[in-house]
């Protein structure tokens, strides 16, 4: 399980036309989810994710996570996370887990996470999104369980 974060001072996903998750200030979180994943690979990344120290403190230094600025949190899934670009022109996506085992863990990552963010929006397991974001910094990281 892998997540690709970026610090945003905003971010929205829109499906059909129509935003269905929003955030202002904290991070977009991209989140790939592999052939055996499981609970604990979810729950170990969800604390890295809201523990990472990327927001600045009174000195601008990385000393801040998003718990300890009150931050949001959008999660969208995002199966091309999981591709093998190794070799070839094409990605392989033979390592991103079955679409419903994928559901399962992404609705099971969102569940957990509302239990420590004060706000969480999300995207549409499954569908043609579209993501817009403002990144701060830019920052952007990637974080694997």
């Amino acid at each position: 399980m892998q997540a690709l974060i970026q610090r945003v001072l905003e971010a929205k996903v829109v499906v059909d036309g129509k935003a269905i998750g929003e955030i202002k200030q904290g991070i977009l979180v991209l989140l790939g989810i592999e052939k055996g994943d499981e609970e604990q690979k979810s729950d170990k990344l969800l604390k890295k994710v809201m523990g990472y120290r990327i927001f600045p403190d009174k000195e601008g230094k990385m000393n801040l996570s998003l718990k300890d600025i009150e931050g949001q949190l959008l999660v969208v899934s995002q199966f091309t996370l999981a591709a093998d670009t190794k070799k070839g022109m094409r990605p392989s996506f033979s390592s991103a887990a079955v679409p419903s085992e994928g559901e399962r863990l992404y609705n099971y990552f969102v569940s957990q996470a509302k239990e420590y963010a004060s706000h969480v929006e999300t995207g549409e397991f499954g569908a043609d999104m579209k993501v817009h974001l403002v990144n701060d910094g830019p920052v952007t990281f990637r974080l694997e369980s």
